[in-house]
């Protein structure tokens, strides 16, 4: 690959072209974040360990966008958050909650405080799953285990709590 000043990337016992180091590239990013194989010529073990790094760092960028949530599920929050984002790659803290709460909520394990919140983001915001939350502009109810929030002119009132 060539560097800034024209020259060429040298790897004992081999040259490296552009296009080579970018694969290599991505194929460590997909082992460190979306649960791919291991590339060739990498050692298991530190690899593993930054695996575990970044999801403890996505695993508190998501408790900041929904701490309700993460609070809800004390202790069990690291476990949790780790063995559903092994294997996915990020679409950002906001939106991997808003996933991670949904898919509790649909196994029945969704804590009342995590019930709580994903109600209320529901009546505030449009969210597919697939793009961005988008805010709603009409009135608004959403419903997460037993939690009841309603939205009207961009306020959200949780109308009854989840059951505890």
């Amino acid at each position: 690959m060539a560097a800034p000043g024209g020259h060429r990337l040298r790897v004992p016992g081999r040259q490296v072209t552009g296009g080579d180091l970018a694969a290599r590239q991505a194929e460590l990013v997909a082992a460190l974040v979306a649960g791919g194989p291991l590339p060739a010529g990498f050692a298991p073990a530190p690899v593993e360990a930054a695996r575990r790094a970044l999801l403890r760092k996505r695993a508190g960028d998501v408790a900041r966008h929904w701490p309700l949530l993460a609070a809800g599920l004390g202790d069990t929050w690291p476990a949790t958050f780790a063995g559903w984002a092994a294997g996915r790659p990020t679409n950002g803290s906001l939106r991997d909650g808003w996933d991670l709460a949904r898919e509790l909520r649909d196994g029945g394990t969704l804590p009342p405080l995590g019930a709580e919140e994903l109600a209320a983001r529901e009546a505030a915001s449009r969210y597919d799953g697939r793009g961005a939350p988008r805010p709603r502009r009409l009135p608004a109810v959403a419903r997460a285990g037993g939690a009841v929030a309603a939205q009207l002119a961009g306020r959200v009132r949780l109308l009854r709590p989840a059951p505890r």
